[in-house]
C-alpha cells in the first residue's frame, strides 16, 4: 500500500513541477525588480543628480516593505506548493458533478453520503453553520 501512496505521490509532485517553477520564476522576477528598484532608488537619492530624477523618484510608491519582507523566500515556496498541490487534488471541478462527500447525521450519528438526500426534482440545501 506504501508503495501505490509513493507512486501517486510522485506522479502528482511530476504534474505539478512545471507550474511550481512558473510560479517560483515568477517571484524571483518580482524580487529582482523590486531589489532593482531599490538599489537605484537609492542611487539616485545619494548620487546626487538631477532634481528632477529626484522627485520622480520620490513619487513611486516604494515596491518593497523590507529585504526580510521577500516573495521568493522557502516559507513562500512551500506556501506555493501547497496551494498547488490542494488544488491539483481537489474532489470538486468547474463543468464536473458534485463531489458525494460523507457527511453525519446529527440525529442518530448515522452515516450517509451527501447525495443520499436528495429526493427527485428538489433542490438539495445544505446549511454550514455551528453553535457555540
Amino acid at each position: 500500500m506504501n508503495t501505490v501512496k509513493a507512486i501517486k505521490n510522485a506522479i502528482v509532485c511530476l504534474a505539478l513541477l512545471p507550474r511550481f517553477l512558473a510560479a517560483a520564476a515568477m517571484f524571483w522576477l518580482l524580487d529582482f525588480l523590486c531589489i532593482r528598484k531599490r538599489v537605484f532608488g537609492m542611487r539616485a537619492h545619494s548620487g546626487g543628480g538631477d532634481g528632477d530624477a529626484n522627485d520622480a523618484a520620490a513619487a513611486d510608491p516604494p515596491l518593497c516593505v523590507s529585504d526580510s519582507n521577500r516573495m521568493c523566500t522557502l516559507e513562500s515556496l512551500k506556501a506555493v506548493w501547497h496551494g498547488h498541490k490542494l488544488d491539483f487534488l481537489k474532489a470538486a471541478r468547474l463543468g464536473r458533478g458534485a463531489p458525494n462527500t460523507e457527511v453525519v447525521r446529527l440525529r442518530d450519528q448515522t452515516r450517509g453520503r451527501v447525495l443520499d438526500y436528495a429526493r427527485g426534482d428538489r433542490p438539495l440545501v445544505l446549511n454550514f453553520g455551528s453553535c457555540t
